[in-house]
């Protein structure tokens, strides 16, 4: 690929859009999120086949979301004056290798180290998917751009989950490892030919993050970004445990609800790219209120599975925009600083997840699940009005 990308130090570095190249990004997120995914669904039999607790299996999760977390803040620094074309190719690499060693892992030792390269993929794509966007397509379709390379999220979202369990219960779990190592490396294959060269714009470095945060409105919108995802893990993680013992909801009705999140998750990443090219600010605000909502509907009205599939759904969108949004900010607040900024996003949703999860066990354990759900739906209604009020005159939004 002779084709060299230089930023001119705007939002993006060129005039005319490079769609194939935004679609390999969407491919390596669909790539990425799947592989992330997939133990949700193949836990048991890979517990079973490796001869350890469904507990200790769970920990492949950990060690993931731990490890991009590290990636996200550091993958700037450790790469920088390299050409990202070849770093975002790298990180597909790692999550081939990944995909293949948990497939072979004899024991829990080798599915750690594995689980671990993935983080270290994740954090690091997901850190620089902002700052290649925007150096890919004029700054006007930027909005445009991020609904597509985040859309590859919501597909991963429906699809790995029941696909995986599906094709596990066919051929294997290792078997499933295996396509998504061939997914991954088709990915490769479209990102060696469609990227163009992209040298390193800006400075990276660790000061650069604690820079970069220092910035009128990043610290508040690092904040929202806590308080949104934080907010939806919490109720995300106890949705299933809410469908059944307060909506009655049996396997059917629980499978229906959540394709229903997966494809109204699809749609609000589409939707995100038509608010942004209007309002940031509003649509920043918006989408939290709308899970909000969701979750403090759930939680009071108690009304049968087609009320509550429709309120699943209002949380589907507001979720599927949010990251399209905050990447967006993200975009216009540092266009100069995307990939420093982007560990700042990636590290403050890992922290989330964790926050979430834990906080709502807490909730749970004290007040129940509807708790939880009162308690998350209220934390995101106040993000809401956080962030209207907050970005009201903020050159961020």
């Amino acid at each position: 690929m002779e084709q060299c990308v230089e930023c001119a130090g705007t939002a993006s570095g060129i005039r005319r859009a490079s769609w194939p190249a935004v679609l390999s990004l969407a491919s390596g997120v669909f790539s990425l999120v799947t592989a992330e995914f997939l133990p949700a669904s193949l836990l048991t039999p890979m517990a079973r086949t490796l001869g350890i607790s469904e507990a200790l299996a769970g920990q492949a999760v950990t060690a993931t979301a731990c490890m991009a977390f590290v990636s996200g803040l550091l993958a700037a620094t450790v790469t920088r004056g390299l050409d990202r074309r070849m770093v975002l190719m790298a990180f597909t690499a790692l999550l081939i290798l990944s995909d293949v060693m948990v497939a072979a892992a004899p024991g829990l030792e080798v599915l750690l180290l594995a689980r671990v390269l993935l983080g270290v993929a994740l954090g690091g794509f997901w850190s620089m998917a902002t700052a290649i966007t925007i150096r890919l397509v004029p700054e006007a379709s930027v909005p445009r751009a991020m609904s597509v390379v985040f859309s590859g999220v919501s597909l991963a979202t429906v699809v790995a989950v029941p696909v995986g369990s599906y094709l596990a219960g066919l051929y294997g779990w290792r078997a499933v490892f295996l396509l998504a190592a061939l997914l991954g490396a088709v990915t490769l294959l479209v990102q060696a030919t469609t990227l163009p060269r992209l040298p390193e714009s800006g400075s990276a470095g660790l000061r650069t993050l604690v820079d970069v945060l220092r910035r009128p409105g990043i610290g508040l919108g690092m904040v929202c970004v806590l308080l949104v995802f934080g907010g939806h893990f919490g109720l995300f993680t106890y949705l299933r445990p809410f469908l059944e013992n307060v909506g009655g909801a049996g396997v059917g009705g629980i499978a229906l609800i959540l394709m229903v999140f997966g494809i109204a998750n699809f749609v609000g990443t589409l939707l995100a790219g038509f608010l942004l090219e209007r309002s940031v600010r509003v649509t920043l605000a918006l989408m939290p209120l709308l899970i909000a909502i969701s979750g403090i509907g759930l939680a009071a009205l108690h009304a049968g599975l087609p009320v509550e599939a429709c309120l699943v759904a209002l949380w589907g969108i507001g979720f599927g925009a949010i990251p399209v949004t905050w990447s967006t900010w993200l975009a216009r607040a540092v266009p100069d600083q995307t990939e420093s900024g982007g560990g700042l996003i990636v590290a403050a949703v890992q922290l989330a997840i964790s926050l979430g999860a834990a906080g709502g066990g807490l909730i749970y354990a004290l007040a129940g699940v509807v708790g939880v759900f009162a308690v998350a739906g209220s934390v995101l209604l106040a993000t809401s009005a956080l962030v209207f009020v907050g970005f009201a005159s903020a050159r961020t939004a």
